[in-house]
């Protein structure tokens, strides 16, 4: 019997706006729905007084892709959410991918470092988007791709 394998994956907590970041980053950088499941749909009831009025509606898990990468979602159990600490690093394979991403996840959200020529990457640029969700857009090269 072989060792278990160790993953990490991303899980997102948009706190009442989950398929409204889905339905963005589908558009924006090409996201691909796997599994939505909404609280009232699930086959076990939350706990009474867990969830705001009108939460029935809102997800209750999601997985996408975004290339490779599964993701997760949900609204969690409460409005609003703060995300802080951490960043989504976006490696794609040429410039022009690079602008494009870049200015679609910038749309409702705020630019913290325009794109520019770095020495790891040809293109670069940070951001925070429309949801609070911190990127770094990149051109992955033989030393900053993943996997590499």
């Amino acid at each position: 019997m072989s060792a278990p394998t160790l993953n990490i994956t991303t899980y997102l907590f948009f706190g009442g706006r989950c398929e409204e970041a889905i339905r963005f980053y589908q558009t924006a950088i090409g996201a691909q729905l796997e599994m939505l499941m909404k609280f009232k749909e699930s086959p076990q009831p939350m706990p009474p007084g867990m969830l705001p009025a009108g939460f029935e509606e809102k997800v209750m898990h999601a997985t996408f892709r975004v290339g490779e990468t599964r993701m997760m979602a949900s609204d969690g159990c409460s409005e609003g959410t703060t995300f802080s600490g951490f960043s989504l690093a976006l490696y794609v394979a040429t410039i022009a991918e690079a602008d494009r991403a870049f200015a679609a996840l910038a749309e409702g959200g705020k630019v913290t470092m325009p794109q520019t020529e770095t020495f790891w990457s040809p293109r670069y640029g940070m951001l925070e988007d429309r949801f609070g969700i911190g990127w770094m857009v990149m051109v992955a090269t033989a030393t900053t791709a993943p996997h590499s």
